[in-house]
């Protein structure tokens, strides 16, 4: 419900605040803190769980005990509006009093007999908590004026209910530290005039209303939980697809681009991004084609397929890529049966088929050599679909051992032989055995012819 707490420093009432601000933070209940403190003792209470957010009902249970018996004076410091934001923001954690804006408040509690706080209590309206402590007090409020508090007699035969309105920085010029700076100098000026004439009291601190309204509705539209802090991925358009006769698919094309470059022109043509229709495709066992007509031009594939003795299976290639122009009926032939191969029961694919650069088309004709063709991404399969609208398993154009790879293995390799020849010529060197003693004879070595 609450949490009982004798305050050591400011610190830690910030650092309660704060630690409460962060579980509570998830509630779209609104909610404002209630501090009380008194020079008599209060009732101890349990710890509330982790969170926990104080109802009405819960604070007027425990008020019941307080003031259940005997006059009582009661100080309510009533703020226009408070919540546990300004203790974390303007507290002064970290045992730094000279920053922090509630050093009266903080000597208060740490000097007062026990104390109370409620760091958040459900917020229901703005006469809520001055009408329970008038039921429970069974006194009229009287509003004070700090100013002339010293003046004022008062009756402690009877239960006293004393209201000190405070401003918040919402409705002043003056930056919000100040503002209740000057509240925590007031507060401090009461009580010591309540200490001066020897008055025992119970003090609360409290707001008229959150000073941070936690809406309900724009909570609800927040996606809870964690989430990852990326664009969601680009839809992927689907393969071109042709079925035979039967209904079953025998031809398959997918291409992030296919890009084709006119004669005349330095500018690529993105195919891929038209809509094209397959009229005039066809399959058998042995070959097949593909037909792509589009807006203004129209691609063809051809492939086919046969037995190789030497590896003992079925091969399929791309024999040919034909782009012919709508308008004119120009004709351009490519031949891709060099480069464009895999097994028949594979599909074939390559991160750039193009007749520009590492040629996998080359030109079959001279009007051919005028045009550019680069397709990107590019994998095709015109045998065997056994997935149905499914590629095979692909067999990619980037061979294992690329010829950057053979060039560094080779290097690597005769450096290694320099290495081991050098390694063995310096482990065959033999010092002498034997030297010129200057005292003795000299050594001489025969020579025979």
């Amino acid at each position: 419900m609450a949490e009982s707490k004798n305050f050591s420093n400011g610190s830690i009432m910030a650092f309660i605040f704060f630690f409460a601000a962060f579980l509570a933070s998830g509630s779209s209940t609104a909610q404002v803190p209630f501090l009380m403190w008194s020079t008599k003792s209060l009732p101890s209470l349990t710890s509330p769980p982790a969170g926990h957010i104080t109802s009405m009902e819960e604070l007027a249970a425990y008020l019941t005990p307080v003031f259940g018996s005997g006059s009582n004076t009661v100080l309510l410091f009533l703020q226009d509006k408070l919540s546990k934001d300004d203790f974390t923001l303007f507290g002064g954690v970290f045992g730094n009093k000279e920053e922090s804006a509630f050093r009266n408040l903080e000597a208060a509690l740490q000097s007062s007999s026990s104390s109370v706080s409620f760091p958040a209590l459900e917020w229901t309206g703005e006469s809520a908590i001055p009408t329970l402590l008038q039921q429970k007090l069974g006194a009229s409020p009287l509003l004070v004026d700090p100013d002339t508090l010293s003046h004022l007699s008062l009756n402690t035969s009877t239960s006293n209910l004393l209201i000190i309105n405070l401003p918040y920085c919402s409705d002043s010029l003056k930056s919000c530290k100040e503002v209740l700076s000057n509240n925590d100098e007031i507060i401090g000026k009461v009580l010591s005039s309540l200490k001066a004439k020897d008055v025992s009291y119970t003090a609360a601190y409290t707001g008229l209303q959150p000073s941070q309204a936690i809406l309900k509705s724009s909570l609800l539209n927040q996606q809870v939980g964690r989430t990852l802090l990326q664009a969601p991925a680009a839809d992927v358009k689907a393969p071109i697809i042709f079925s035979n006769t039967t209904g079953f698919p025998c031809i398959m094309l997918w291409a992030q681009n296919l890009s084709i470059s006119p004669p005349g022109s330095t500018d690529f043509i993105d195919l891929a991004q038209e809509n094209a229709t397959v009229i005039g495709s066809m399959c058998n066992s042995t070959n097949s084609e593909l037909v792509l007509t589009y807006v203004n031009y129209i691609l063809r594939f051809a492939m086919s397929q046969r037995f190789y003795p030497v590896s003992a299976r079925n091969w399929f290639t791309l024999d040919s890529v034909q782009v012919q122009v709508h308008s004119s009926g120009q004709t351009a032939s490519f031949v891709g049966s060099h480069g464009i191969y895999a097994p028949a029961e594979y599909s074939f694919h390559c991160q750039s088929v193009s007749s520009v650069r590492d040629t996998l088309l080359v030109p079959a004709n001279q009007n051919a050599t005028q045009w550019k063709l680069n397709f990107v991404d590019f994998q095709i399969q015109g045998f065997s679909l056994a997935n149905g609208t499914n590629f095979s398993y692909a067999s990619d154009c980037a061979s294992f051992f690329t010829a950057g790879i053979w060039m560094g293995l080779v290097t690597s390799l005769l450096m290694l032989l320099i290495f081991v020849y050098g390694l063995h010529m310096i482990m065959q060197l033999n010092t002498m055995d034997r030297f010129d003693d200057p005292k003795g004879p000299t050594i001489s070595v025969p020579q025979s012819d």
